[in-house]
Parts: C-alpha cells; structure tokens; sequence
C-alpha cells in the first residue's frame, strides 16, 4: 500500500463564514488580498488602516463592496477603540504596519510608532473590547538577532534588530508577549504573533520593494538596477502566509496551546539575484543590470527562517515552489497592464493556490 501523506492545510471556509473580523492594514498588499480571501468565504471584515499609499494599488482593484472600510491611524488610540467597538470583533487579524526596512531609515520615530505604539494600541483595544476571542500579530522574520551564519532562526531564536525597522518589529514581540502574559491569557483572548518570510506576489506597487520597482521600470522598458543582487531571502508568494494566518487563527480558536510565536516561509532561500533573473525572463521586456558593489544602508546579507514547528504542529506547508511563484507573479502583472481586471487575476490565483 502506498504511503498516504497528508495534504497541506487550507482554510476552511465553514469556519470563517459569518465569523466578525477586524483586519488592519487592510489597504496594503497583504492586507488586500487577505480582506479578498475572508470576504469570499463568507466573514464579515471590518477594516482600519490609512488610505492605500500608491497609485495603482490593490485595494482599490478589488473593490470589495461587502468590507466595512475605514481610514484612520493605529497610532489614534481613541479612534482604535472607537473601531473596535463599532465592530465588536472576534478575531483580529494585525497587519497594519510601517512595513519597509529602507523608509525605517528616514523616519525611524514614525516607524516605531506606528509598528510598537500602533501594536499596543491594538491589543490594548482587544482588552477592552467583549466578544474578541483570537487575534494574530503579524511581525516579520526580521525580528532575530541575525548574525548571518547561515542559521535557519527557529522561534527560539534570540530576538534582535540592527536597523530601526526589524527592531521595531522585536519590540512589537515583547509587547505581544507582555500583553498575553499580563491580560489576556487570563480572559481566555487568545493572541499569537506570525513572522513571515519575503512575500511576492501581483498586486503590489510598494515603493522600495524590489519586483515592483522592477515591473514599473520594465513595464516603460526602462532598466533596473538591483542594489543587492546576492542578498539571500526566504521567498514565498503572498497566499502563503495568509494561508498560514487564517489556518492559525482557527487552531487558536479551539486550543490556547497555539498562542505563541509562529515562523510562517520556504524550506529554503534565494538571492535576489536569482529571483529578479528569474522575473525578467517571464516579464521579457525591460533591462537588467547588477550593481558591483551595495548601496544605501545597512540591509542583512543572509536571512533563513526555519517553519518547522509550523509544518509539524500546524500541518502548514509551502504549496508553490520559486520559480511557479515568480513566474505567476510576472503573468499577474502582464495581464494587469493589458486590461485584466484585478479582482479577476486574484480570483484566478486564489483558484489554483487552493487547488494545488
């Protein structure tokens, strides 16, 4: 008899279906695909981030009529609560952030408010607000001391932050932890924070991020110059780590035993050498060209995130491989710019992810 492997895990749509959700940073990359994936199984999301910061962006593409949309500031904590009280929410899902390592840079106090200050804000609402039961925290994998060794850094791993970014991120960990283990452990509010590897996907016009910079330039036949060609990332398409963020909510949902800290990426890394190759073949239009030496400030070299506690307690596996990842995200961004609706090429790609 063949050996029967289990499926990697998925969603399950029963249980979202009616489940009142509060999702943050809902305007962003992420956050928009995900506000798209809970509104079509069914949840009822209520959203709070600022306005999308670029012009094309996702959230405005896919046009989500059954969202509960709302601009306001996570450093607001009145407007927070006030948020949280007109959705009397009982799952939170975190992602509103300042979200990149170079702008942390020029503006390392907003960073740190909106990431540290805005977390806080969050989970302090989610005391004062009856009927939550579950919240996940998104973080980054940029939270560990990394001493680019090569390590792979399980969630044991010491926490860290060279840059005002990834220790922003650090800091949000401590506050998480401090807020479950102070109060909401005892309310039976069960919290856990995600840190993910580097996402990539269609639908992303981020300043500073190194595909969309790529496809803005190559869509005008432009050339790109990639500062660090040989820096090494955890690379996974988008639906990945909302995959994992939905499957970890439900788990929280039935047993507090989940709520600790999660790595949600790849079995293994690339460089941006490798993935950018591997976009400008897809992409075919455009130049390419490598700098000899990096530029700008301090960015780690080598980041490797190890998921296997997620894989062996979660059953949550990577389900598209580099190049499949890369490649689909070339096609999203071509058909984009040939008049192929957005929430049309989401739906598509949400379709297979499911699927595969």
């Amino acid at each position: 008899m063949e050996n029967l492997v289990a499926r990697p895990r998925l969603p399950d749509p029963a249980f979202w279906r009616g489940k009142r959700v509060l999702l943050t940073g809902h305007t962003g990359f992420k956050g928009a695909w995900l506000a798209h994936w809970l509104s079509a199984m069914g949840a009822q999301v209520h959203g709070l981030a600022l306005a999308p910061a670029t012009l094309p962006n996702l959230f405005e593409g896919l046009s989500l009529p059954d969202l509960r949309h709302q601009l306001a500031d996570i450093r607001d904590v009145e407007t927070v609560k006030r948020s949280f009280q007109q959705a009397q929410p009982e799952i939170v899902l975190h992602l509103a952030a300042q979200a990149l390592v170079r702008p942390a840079y020029q503006t390392p106090l907003e960073t740190l408010s909106s990431n540290v200050m805005g977390t806080a804000h969050v989970l302090d609402a989610m005391r004062l607000t009856p009927g939550v039961r579950v919240g996940v925290m998104v973080t980054t994998d940029k939270v560990y001391k990394n001493l680019e060794t090569g390590q792979a850094y399980p969630e044991t791993a010491e926490l860290g932050g060279h840059d005002p970014y990834s220790a922003s991120k650090a800091a949000c960990e401590l506050v998480i932890a401090s807020y479950r283990n102070a109060f909401l452990q005892e309310m039976d509010i069960r919290i856990a924070s995600a840190r993910a590897g580097n996402v990539i996907g269609g639908g992303d016009w981020s300043q500073d991020r190194l595909l969309p910079d790529a496809v803005k330039a190559w869509h005008l036949e432009q050339e790109v110059l990639i500062r660090r060609p040989d820096a090494v990332r955890p690379w996974q398409h988008v639906l990945e780590p909302l995959c994992a963020y939905l499957c970890l909510a439900e788990s929280l949902w039935a047993d507090a035993r989940f709520a600790n800290a999660w790595n949600f990426g790849p079995d293994s890394a690339a460089s941006v050498r490798e993935v950018v190759q591997t976009a400008h073949a897809a992409f075919g239009r455009g130049e390419l060209r490598f700098a000899t030496q990096p530029e700008g400030p301090h960015e780690a070299g080598l980041l490797a995130l190890d998921a296997s506690k997620a894989r062996a307690e979660l059953n949550i596996y990577g389900r598209w491989q580099l190049t499949q990842t890369v490649q689909r995200t070339m096609d999203w961004y071509q058909q984009f710019y040939q008049g192929v609706p957005a929430a049309q090429l989401c739906d598509r790609d949400l379709q297979d992810f499911l699927q595969a």
